[in-house]
């Protein structure tokens, strides 16, 4: 298979090696044929590029060669740092063998600024040279004893304070290269927080930027550079985990060259190539873990409900007020196809704001009811599940289909009752919170689970859900989002789910026209506009500031502005207030009351994230709207335009952010997300990370997403041919996977 992305050439750890002795030279070239590595490399582009670094990759004899395991290894060796501060600042970062050091990979490289062009207050990195250094004295008893050094390069001279290092007179001398790390102040004074040697970086420094290791207290970044230094040699050491037909088919250059030229590259360019080598390799262990855990999820038994559609076609046709879309029609039969098979279902429903999940989803709960089993609707909050029962109650009609709530506020007698009906048989749905998955909590006959948000649970929650099954029987799991998720982010955190989504919405539901609001006499303009609707008989939310996460300062937050609006521009109004520190009785009467119409103004905090629906809502203001993702700002705004009527959102924040400007620009879910993920970062996607995934340390998406697609081909393609990766040529790749996703990683697969 070619590679499309370019990949720059990566020089071998052991082409450049002028700071050993010949025989050491010869011992790092020989550790890293060991280690699996031919000596010249090619990109990923499909043709071979220059590299000088000994005889040519010889493809025959590549793929011939017998496998062989490491030698020895020095990366096994502890780093053997003194204790104290240094000691247990490695400690903390896990840095406590030669290999640990070796794969603790620079967070960024800096280019190294001349004296002449600091500003004060800038933090900087300067390579310069001692002129004098001395003791400084100390006013005060007590003082840490200071070092001052005048440094100078060709542009000009500074004063570099060390704080607390008196040894440093003896060993930076007058004529000492150094490369220093920390603040310029007025004055020509600079406050140093990590040095080290300038002979120690050796000349990469200087061309691609001085490496900036994630650091902790006790041990700078320079600190670790210099210790990275000291045992270069041991790279040779390093394994190679991918097989060789494969780095042949991608053209990709040994691990231990990509880690060596990570550490000390030629130049930028080498950097960045040796980056995406490591980048796809992680990639490809990530895919590996994430197939192989669907394909030991689609190894058990379940119920296969294959059973006429009675029920099912009688709510479809007669009992539904309205005409499901087309792509609805689409997203039941796929799953009435998984729901046919004896292997439990696990599909991913990933929806546009109102595209219809919940109806797609009780299709699935019923076709568990029609035929004599249980379903089961799990939802991350109460007031989410208390939607999705009234939604219920609503679509479904109570003589046809028994149901209860259950969560964790429900009164002790209920919920003896509901417990008691559900291990009998004698409810046929439920719909709660993680109060469903407690161990006094038993089904008499689960098929289906539904469960939404399915992100905010973490794995051992799905797995407790997973065990609620009759005899041994998994049940059948549909999970829902209405967060749309980029195929990077699928491939990598749903990868192990089979994906449906909904983009077309139901028929009637209003355009939502959105603005930023950024001025004094907008703001003033937007409160006028949400009493124009309310005065014509609509309703409006307004949604309070994120403070941070913390539901407690949310709710404050919600409660100063619900009084605030209240005695101010909404004190002709009914008003109410909604957020997750309210007695569930309280939340319970809010909701009605704004259901209804009782109250025309919901202040809330992004509780009505989701589930919410009153189609006579048409007005929704986002305080600090930039404090929130684009994702969850579509969320919101979802909550509006449901009804007959054209509705505002009017998103308070600066003119100039780019995340607002995208709202008001487009109203698709799908788009906005990968808007999202380009503007933010994959790690910083929030509400869509799911607990108990390895997360990326190397690749970076969704600039990797071509890295991806290509890592997901090479998995499908290893684990098609050796499932078990138990052939020679894969066995350090599985070890290599179980390293990083744990022995769970490599369990046989059931045939």
């Amino acid at each position: 298979m070619s590679m499309s992305p370019s990949v720059p050439a990566v020089t071998d750890p052991a082409g450049d090696r002028s700071d050993l002795p010949p025989a050491a030279r010869a011992r790092s070239r020989a550790g890293t044929r060991a280690a699996g590595g031919p000596e010249s490399v090619a990109d990923l582009t499909g043709g071979p590029r220059a590299f000088a670094i000994g005889e040519p990759l010889d493809r025959a004899a590549l793929l011939a060669a017998p496998l062989r395991w490491p030698r020895p290894s020095r990366l096994q060796r502890p780093l053997g740092v003194p204790t104290g501060k240094l000691g247990q600042g490695l400690a903390a970062l896990g840095l406590q063998s030669v290999g640990a050091l070796l794969e603790h990979l620079p967070r960024e490289r800096r280019a190294a600024r001349t004296v002449s062009e600091l500003a004060p207050g800038e933090q900087a990195t300067i390579e310069v040279e001692v002129r004098a250094i001395a003791r400084r004295p100390v006013r005060r008893r007590g003082m840490r004893p200071l070092v001052e050094a005048t440094v100078f390069d060709a542009t000009g001279t500074l004063r570099a304070t060390f704080f607390n290092q008196p040894w440093l007179l003896e060993r930076y001398t007058p004529g000492t290269r150094l490369l220093l790390h920390g603040k310029a102040a007025r004055g020509g004074a600079f406050k140093v927080t990590s040095h080290a040697l300038g002979s120690e970086l050796g000349d990469t420094a200087a061309v691609a930027g001085v490496a900036h290791y994630p650091a902790a207290e006790g041990v700078s970044s320079t600190q670790i550079l210099t210790l990275v230094r000291e045992h270069r040699a041991a790279l040779a050491d390093v394994a190679e985990p991918l097989p060789a037909a494969l780095r042949v088919a991608a053209r990709l250059p040994p691990r231990a060259a990509a880690l060596t030229a990570t550490h000390f590259p030629r130049d930028e360019v080498q950097a960045e190539g040796a980056r995406r080598r490591l980048a796809f390799e992680e990639l490809l262990l990530m895919q590996l873990a994430v197939l192989r855990r669907r394909a030991l999820r689609g190894s058990g038994s379940a119920t296969a409900l294959t059973g006429p559609r009675e029920l099912t076609a009688h709510w479809l046709t007669e009992l539904l007020p309205f005409a499901p879309t087309a792509a609805q029609h689409d997203a039941i039969g796929a799953i009435d196809a998984d729901l046919a098979r004896e292997r439990p279902m696990q599909r991913l429903l990933m929806g546009e704001v109102g595209s219809g999940k919940t109806v797609v989803a009780l299709y699935a709960l019923l076709r568990a009811v029609e035929h004599g089993m249980q379903g089961v609707l799990m939802a991350p909050t109460e007031t989410l599940a208390e939607q999705h029962f009234a939604t219920l109650q609503t679509l479904v009609p109570a003589a046809l289909l028994p149901s209860a709530l259950l969560s964790g506020s429900t009164p002790v007698r209920r919920r003896a009752d509901v417990l008691g009906k559900l291990a009998n048989g004698q409810l046929g749905l439920v719909v709660g919170t993680h109060a469903l998955i407690e161990a006094d909590v038993a089904f008499d006959r689960l098929a289906v689970a539904v469960v939404d948000e399915q992100h905010r649970f973490g794995v051992r929650q799905r797995a407790a859900l997973d065990r609620k099954g009759p005899g041994g029987l998994a049940p059948h799991v549909l999970h829902m989002t209405a967060t749309p998720i980029p195929r990077t982010l699928a491939l990598t955190e749903y990868g192990d789910l089979d994906v449906t989504r909904l983009r077309e919405l139901p028929r009637g539901r209003q355009p939502i026209a959105t603005h930023v609001v950024a001025s004094p006499a907008a703001r003033a303009r937007s409160y006028e506009r949400l009493r124009e609707e309310l005065r014509a008989g609509r309703q409006a939310y307004v949604v309070c500031p994120l403070v941070e996460e913390s539901e407690q300062l949310q709710a404050r937050a919600a409660a100063a502005e619900f009084e605030r609006l209240r005695a101010g521009e909404l004190r002709d109004f009914d008003v109410e207030l909604l957020h997750g520190q309210l007695p569930a009785r309280e939340k319970q009467r809010v909701m009605a009351r704004f259901t209804t119409g009782a109250a025309q103004v919901l202040v809330a905090t992004t509780v009505i994230e989701v589930g919410v629906d009153v189609p006579n809502a048409t007005v929704m203001l986002v305080e600090d709207a930039e404090r929130y993702g684009i994702s969850q700002l579509h969320q919101l705004r979802g909550r509006i335009g449901r009804g007959e009527h054209a509705s505002v959102c009017l998103l308070f924040g600066p003119a100039g952010s780019r995340r607002l400007q995208a709202l008001a620009a487009s109203g698709d879910g799908f788009e906005l997300a990968e808007v999202d993920l380009r503007l933010r970062g994959e790690g910083e996607l929030a509400g869509v990370r799911q607990s108990g995934r390895a997360e990326p340390r190397v690749a970076i998406l969704p600039q990797d997403a071509e890295l991806l697609e290509h890592a997901h081909d090479h998995a499908l393609q290893l684990l098609d041919t050796d499932p078990e990766l138990a052939a020679p040529e894969h066995a350090l790749l599985g070890d290599a996977l179980e390293r990083v996703f744990g022995a769970e990683a490599s369990e046989p697969i059931p045939a």
